[in-house]
């Protein structure tokens, strides 16, 4: 996994899903960050302050992705 050098701040009662969609669009990603900072992966609830380091991850185009499924829910047609 290749990090990208960034790293974000985090804000006191975040969890991995909410910075996961934050900064990747998705809560999927949580995964990512986890193995990205193994150091902090008992953590559940951030206190606030604690740095997390950006793994880069190819996100695909939100547009696309739907597109590219061909299922696309009534409401967002």
């Amino acid at each position: 996994m290749r990090m990208s050098g960034y790293v974000y701040n985090c804000s006191a009662g975040e969890t991995w899903d909410m910075i996961a969609l934050e900064i990747y669009g998705e809560e999927t990603y949580a995964a990512d960050l986890l193995c990205a900072n193994p150091a902090m992966c008992r953590k559940v609830v951030f206190a606030g302050g604690e740095k997390v380091e950006l793994p880069v991850i190819d996100v695909p185009e939100r547009n696309q992705l739907v597109a590219d499924t061909g299922n696309t829910a009534p409401w967002r047609r």
